[in-house]
């Protein structure tokens, strides 16, 4: 039995405690975070996002920041910037945001693409540079951020290769109606989030995160994994379909899957079920597409249907 691994669905359940009715989100949040990547949740506000990532980081004791993207936001608010004391008659350098375990970037597609850019870099490098001048960021570095629906007030599209490295894209979406009905009852009660107790440390959470390596994969399912992501490029309702980072996120996401639920090799059920969270804010419609409708989701479920899935007996450890 791994207890590793029932702490961290026992994390799971203490989010679960606040985010209600969203079981799956959460589940896909964290295993995002167990295989060292970003989130991206698409959704209108007022739905739970800041809650979620408040959530997770008492859960995990990490230290979490949010930063409300504006337009007036600057680089060196996220990266860090030099103040000179007077006193000491020196330059004294002054951390940015991103030097937390966790960050919420709050509505990133209001600010302007620089301090986007900003933020990207530091997810793929994990470190900043400023004034010449290199600095990590702690251990482990973990981003949620949240994208209004394009076509709200002062809203710009990501650009799609910063859309790239985000691993997943999740959509909260509204509760149901029993869920909003508890919400709505608990009114005046003491803070939802009070009730979320510490269930791993920091180095307990980066020690998840290198299990996950050990999760075996048999060569057909990387060859499933791979052809998945491949007809995306060849889809007649697509502009252009996903990179190879989008193989690399699905082995990655699949294995996080696997450790989660206490199995030690990957099946193909589990990257069938990881493969939309991976692949939807990678694609992009063509005219024709969007002139018949065509949703994302539906060519990602056509894909799903149509490549070929290893038979029961051809994916064992």
């Amino acid at each position: 039995m791994n207890l590793a691994a029932e702490k961290a669905r026992e994390v799971v359940n203490q989010v679960n405690q606040v985010i209600l009715g969203k079981e799956k989100e959460t589940e896909e949040v964290f295993l995002a975070f167990l295989a060292n990547g970003h989130v991206l949740l698409e959704d209108v506000p007022g739905v739970g996002k800041t809650t979620l990532a408040s959530a997770f980081s008492r859960t995990m004791a990490l230290d979490c920041r949010r930063v409300q993207f504006t337009p007036d936001v600057m680089p060196s608010d996220l990266t860090g910037f030099s103040v000179y004391k007077r006193e000491e008659e020196r330059f004294a350098y002054q951390q940015g945001s991103v030097f937390c375990n966790l960050l919420l970037a709050d509505e990133i597609n209001r600010t302007s693409p620089k301090t986007q850019s900003a933020l990207l870099e530091v997810m793929e490098e994990g470190r900043v540079t400023v004034e010449g001048v290199t600095r990590e960021v702690p251990c482990p570095f973990l981003v949620i951020a949240t994208q209004n629906p394009i076509g709200s007030a002062g809203t710009q599209r990501l650009p799609e290769a910063q859309m790239d490295r985000f691993m997943i894209t999740v959509t909260l979406g509204y509760p149901d109606f029993k869920h909003e009905l508890s919400m709505a009852m608990a009114v005046g009660e003491r803070n939802r989030l009070d009730s979320v107790r510490p269930v791993i440390g920091r180095d307990e959470f980066v020690s998840m995160q290198k299990q996950i390596h050990q999760i075996y994969i048999k060569e057909n399912v990387y060859q499933y994994i791979t052809q998945l992501v491949t007809a995306t490029r060849s889809h007649p309702y697509l502009d252009y379909g996903a990179s190879p980072r989008a193989t690399i996120a699905l082995v990655k996401m699949a294995r996080a899957a696997a450790w989660f639920h206490g199995s030690s090799y990957v099946v193909p059920q589990e990257v069938e079920r990881q493969f939309a969270y991976v692949i939807s804010h990678r694609i992009v419609l063509n005219a024709s597409a969007r002139m018949e409708g065509i949703r994302r989701e539906e060519i990602v479920d056509e894909i799903v249907r149509k490549v070929r899935k290893p038979r029961m007996g051809e994916w064992g450890a």
